[in-house]
């Protein structure tokens, strides 16, 4: 049920039927009025300086943006850093450290699916996860990090931050629930927005490539994957953050006579350890030199 929700909702959002564009017609005084109330909230809300630097990097809209290839781009660049987030789709509550410097101290269902990644492809960074950004703000400066980045956290207006906003392309710019976005870029934060093959540039490397390939993915909007998919022979979408049963994916496999099944890093972090045989879309950014100026500014 989750799974069809998710999807008509991501359809309503970004590639909506007359019916969808109707009920978001509809819902337009819902948004202004959510909306209005985003911008009080903003308004009401007093930054405090934790005395480091500290980087959020996410997007206006719900939905993927590829946030997290790009903060892991980024926190390579830098030696004592930290990289702090909520840890969705985790199966624990309140602060972890994932990983110190030395060694991932979690498994996947505490950490999530995103910290994990970061824990595994970015070797000199402590990876937290928190509810409460500001705990995990004080962990790391106590573990020693001297540069933190925020996953995901523009709506955090009480940290004092610099925010860089990935640009989402979308015909619809209303506020929920009548259109994606979450908040409005306020005039007076500090943010930069940047755009894709401009400001960084994606590069997909395919790992362990079989004649026979199924991709089954649980990321957010996965047709955003079209542009970088080799032939397979069938396609499995789940919601974004789905936990995978060994059992199911062992199904499709039989189902589809298939080789191997095609996933991505956020996929094969939940997934390695069933022992079935997987190729992987790897996905890294190119960063354009004036978003390291920002960041170093």
């Amino acid at each position: 049920m989750k799974k069809e929700v998710t999807f008509w909702v991501e359809k309503y959002f970004y590639n909506p039927s007359t019916f969808q564009k109707l009920l978001s017609i509809l819902l337009l005084p819902l948004s202004w009025l959510y909306c209005f109330g985003m911008y009080v909230r903003f308004q009401l809300q007093k930054e405090k300086d934790f005395g480091i630097d500290i980087i959020s990097v996410g997007n206006l809209n719900v939905g993927g943006s590829g946030k997290t290839p790009l903060v892991t781009a980024l926190a390579k660049e830098y030696e004592d850093v930290a990289i702090i987030l909520r840890g969705y789709g985790r199966k624990s509550h309140g602060l972890y450290v994932v990983k110190n410097r030395e060694k991932i101290l979690v498994d996947v269902q505490i950490s999530g699916d995103e910290a994990m990644i970061y824990a595994e492809k970015v070797p000199n960074a402590i990876v937290i996860v928190s509810e409460d950004r500001e705990e995990g703000i004080e962990k790391a400066k106590e573990m020693g990090a001297k540069q933190i980045f925020l996953d995901d956290a523009y709506s955090k207006h009480k940290i004092k931050k610099r925010d860089i906003i990935i640009n989402v392309e979308s015909k619809n710019s209303a506020c929920l629930p009548s259109g994606p976005f979450r908040e409005r870029l306020w005039k007076s934060t500090n943010r930069r927005v940047i755009y894709e093959d401009v400001d960084f540039k994606r590069h997909v490397t395919l790992k362990n490539s079989t004649k026979k390939m199924v991709l089954v993915t649980a990321i957010a909007r996965p047709e955003r994957l079209d542009a970088f998919l080799p032939m397979v022979i069938a396609k499995y979408y789940f919601h974004d953050h789905y936990s995978f049963n060994k059992e199911e994916l062992l199904e499709i496999i039989e189902k589809e006579d298939a080789d191997s099944l095609l996933v991505t890093y956020k996929d094969f972090v939940k997934i390695q350890s069933f022992g079935i045989p997987l190729s992987l879309l790897d996905l890294d950014v190119e960063v354009n030199a004036s978003l390291l100026d920002f960041i170093n500014s």
